[in-house]
């Protein structure tokens, strides 16, 4: 066991350095919102998805397209709207009068990188035509089935700041993105930067230093991290926590309506994986796991109505539940 390790963690050595080039190139372009370009990284390394909150200008769109040039991948932006159907993302079929025959007309899904922007302004026949994608990785057109790339990835937007005329995602769906990201605003100092790199008039051009093929290869590298009994039962016991099923000794039993679902324990597994491979390591820590708790779980605690005239969050239960449960 020790020999293998050793020697796993020596590759990881060598790949996580291809990681680090594609968070240089991303710095050429975006300024800060280390905490977005974190979440990409780590959704995309996870085979996961991502929903990022955040009011407009705050470079969500640049970030996610810039990720796609650093990696040689196909990327699509979708601007979800009202009328928006189901066959604008996954396509049709076309009739063709010279032959008398269907064909299939493959919609913007079937590209590598997907950028659903303000995915809570279309109806819900749409959200669900994405995110069925997103879970089945397959998109089915009248009686025939079409596989999605080996590299499907959709990082989705909601504008926190305008609710007329949207169609919330519902908690069901929700938890199918493997992150929940909330982008604040630059820094002073970081805006500044902003200032002096966008008013040039000159594009800034990233390279592209990794390609989809080798995306999957890391991710079969990072599957292979290890992950001690003690820091599993970690992951359990803190997302059993969020549940207040019998016992309370938190004290959120008022607060907490419906606690995280078993996809939390899944993706806090993977995401402490591949923050363990960002770092360099072949093995994961309880530390790794607390560091892409917030991000996993906050969208998958539902808070009562008494935690919401209190002004909580669910950030305040998940600090709550870090606080108490006991690390090993």
């Amino acid at each position: 066991m020790a020999e293998d390790l050793k020697k796993l963690e020596k590759e990881i050595e060598l790949n996580c350095e291809k990681i680090l080039k594609v968070k240089d190139e991303i710095a050429k372009v975006i300024v800060g919102q280390d905490q977005l370009v974190h979440g990409l990284l780590l959704g995309l390394l996870g085979d996961g998805h991502v929903l990022v909150e955040g009011v407009p200008g705050l470079a969500k769109s640049l970030a996610v397209k810039t990720l796609a040039d650093t990696i040689s991948a196909d990327f699509n932006r979708l601007q979800f709207t009202p009328d928006l159907l189901p066959a604008d993302l996954v396509g049709t079929q076309i009739y063709n009068i010279k032959t008398g025959e269907f064909t299939i007309k493959k919609g913007p899904l079937f590209t590598n990188i997907v950028l659903a922007d303000e995915i809570n302004r279309a109806p819900a026949k749409v959200q669900s035509a994405l995110l069925e994608s997103m879970q089945e990785r397959q998109i089915s057109i009248s009686d025939e089935t079409h596989k999605l790339p080996d590299l499907f990835f959709v990082m989705a937007t909601q504008n926190p700041i305008e609710q007329e005329g949207t169609y919330p995602l519902p908690e069901a769906q929700v938890d199918r993105f493997m992150l929940k990201i909330i982008v604040s605003y630059p820094k002073k100092e970081e805006e500044n930067i902003i200032i002096d790199r966008m008013t040039t008039g000159q594009k800034i051009e990233v390279q592209k230093v990794i390609t989809p093929e080798e995306v999957i290869n890391l991710r079969k590298l990072i599957f292979q991290v290890f992950i001690d009994e003690k820091v599993k039962n970690y992951i359990t016991d803190l997302v059993f926590a969020t549940r207040v099923l019998d016992k309370d000794p938190l004290d959120i039993k008022d607060l907490v309506k419906y606690g995280a679902s078993p996809r939390a324990s899944i993706y806090l597994t993977i995401g402490g994986k591949v923050k363990a491979f960002m770092d360099g390591r072949a093995y994961v820590t309880p530390q790794d796991i607390k560091q892409v708790a917030r991000e996993i779980l906050r969208h998958r605690i539902i808070l009562t109505y008494e935690a919401e005239a209190e002004e909580l969050t669910t950030v305040y239960i998940i600090n709550k539940v870090l606080d108490n449960v006991e690390v090993p």
